[in-house]
C-alpha cells in the first residue's frame, strides 16, 4: 500500500518536471500553437477585434483593431482625448484621419503619434501581443531549448526564455505555459534583467475568433514593485 502510495504522488508531482526534462522550447511552443491556432490559420487571418484599454485612475478607452494578415493591413481606431483617431497601413504605406480629417493639425500629428515609424511601432505592438504563441515563429526570435517548470501567479506552469536577434530587439522574454494543454498563461520581460526592470503580464480567459484561441484579458504590472499599470480586455461582439 505505501509503494502505491509513493508511486500516486511521484506520479501527480513528479510529472511535470519529467515534462520539463524532456521537452524542448520549439517543441513547446509548437504545442502552444497547436492550442491556440489548431487549424494554422494565423498567417491568413482576418478578424475585427475590439478592446476596453484600462488604466489606474483613468477613463477606459475603446479601442477597435481590424487586421488582416494575408494582405497585411492593419488599421486602429480609438477615441483618444475627445478626438476620433484612425490609423491605417498597408504593407508599409501609412495614412490617418482625425475626427475624419485627412489635414491634421501638427500638434496633433504629435500627440497620437501618427508619423509613419510610430504608427508601425504600434502596429507591431498589437500584433505581437494579439499574436502570441504565433508570432514566436517570426524570423529573428531565439527560442531557448531549456524548458523549466516554475510558477507564475502561484500556478505550476512550464517555462521558455526567449530573446531576439539585435536588428529585431534587445528585451528578454519569459513564457508561461499550462501544465495540461501548453495554452499560454502569461508571459514577462526584462530590459535588464540584473536590475529586474520591465513587466509581467498574466492572462485570464479566452475568446476564441475565426478559429483561434485569444486571451480574453491582459493585465500589466511592473516587475520591481508589482504596481498595476493597467489591463487590455477582449470584447467579443
Amino acid at each position: 500500500m505505501k509503494r502505491l502510495f509513493f508511486v500516486g504522488v511521484f506520479f501527480c508531482l513528479g510529472m511535470p518536471f519529467i515534462i520539463a526534462q524532456t521537452i524542448t522550447g520549439q517543441e513547446l511552443l509548437e504545442k502552444s500553437i497547436q492550442y491556440h491556432d489548431p487549424k494554422g490559420k494565423w498567417d491568413k487571418f482576418e478578424a475585427t477585434m475590439h478592446f476596453r484599454e484600462t488604466r489606474p485612475n483613468g477613463a477606459d478607452r475603446q479601442t477597435t483593431m481590424m487586421l488582416n494578415n494575408k494582405k497585411s493591413t492593419f488599421s486602429l481606431d480609438q477615441m483618444s482625448s475627445g478626438h476620433h483617431v484612425e490609423k491605417f497601413i498597408k504593407q508599409d504605406q501609412c495614412s490617418y484621419k482625425v475626427d475624419g480629417a485627412t489635414t491634421v493639425a501638427d500638434s496633433l500629428i504629435q500627440k497620437f503619434r501618427l508619423t509613419c515609424p510610430q504608427m508601425q511601432r504600434i502596429r507591431n505592438y498589437y500584433v505581437y501581443l494579439w499574436g502570441m504563441p504565433m508570432k514566436l515563429r517570426d524570423p529573428g526570435t531565439q527560442i531557448q531549448e531549456k524548458v523549466t517548470k516554475t510558477t507564475f501567479m502561484n500556478k505550476a506552469v512550464l517555462s521558455m526564455k526567449v530573446t531576439y536577434e539585435q536588428s529585431v530587439g534587445k528585451d528578454i522574454w519569459y513564457f508561461y505555459f499550462q501544465l495540461d494543454n501548453y495554452a499560454l498563461v502569461g508571459y514577462r520581460f526584462y530590459h535588464d534583467e540584473a536590475a529586474n526592470d520591465g513587466e509581467y503580464i498574466p492572462l485570464e480567459g479566452e475568446e476564441t475568433i475565426n478559429g483561434i484561441r485569444f486571451p480574453k484579458t491582459r493585465t500589466w504590472f511592473v516587475n520591481k514593485d508589482d504596481r498595476l499599470l493597467g489591463a487590455d480586455i477582449l470584447e467579443k461582439k
